[in-house]
């Protein structure tokens, strides 16, 4: 649990950092860049990395969860998104990979209108 609380300590100064240099830099105040560059950004690491652990063995189940539940996570859940529906795309289980891109979405959008709705019927 320490090593995922430090990484996910790192990875969400990262993601502040990141997505507040990105925003600063596009001027756009009426489309997340910030966000869209962290979310694709860290889908880019994951890909790469997880290829690195699988193909070669290059992380221990401690740096794994440092690196790719830490900091990663707290960079972006998005990337973890991307790469376990790959790996279902991967496994031959495009059912899954399609339930889990609808599903994450949808309920996901859903999710934030209810949550929305209730904050605002409870604090009118």
């Amino acid at each position: 649990m320490l090593l995922v609380g430090a990484g996910g300590f790192i990875g969400s100064i990262l993601r502040y950092w990141v997505s507040g240099w990105v925003q600063q830099v596009t001027k756009s105040v009426g489309f997340p860049y910030g966000t869209l560059t962290v979310n694709v950004l860290g889908c880019f690491v994951i890909g790469f990395l997880a290829q690195l652990a699988e193909s070669r063995g290059l992380f221990t189940s401690e740096a794994r969860l440092f690196v790719f539940m830490g900091i990663l996570g707290g960079f972006t859940t998005f990337s973890t998104f991307g790469n376990e529906t790959l790996n279902l795309a991967r496994d031959s289980q495009m059912m899954s990979a399609l339930a889990n891109i609808g599903a994450s979405v949808i309920i996901g959008l859903f999710a934030v209108w209810l949550g929305r709705m209730l904050s605002f019927m409870i604090w009118r």
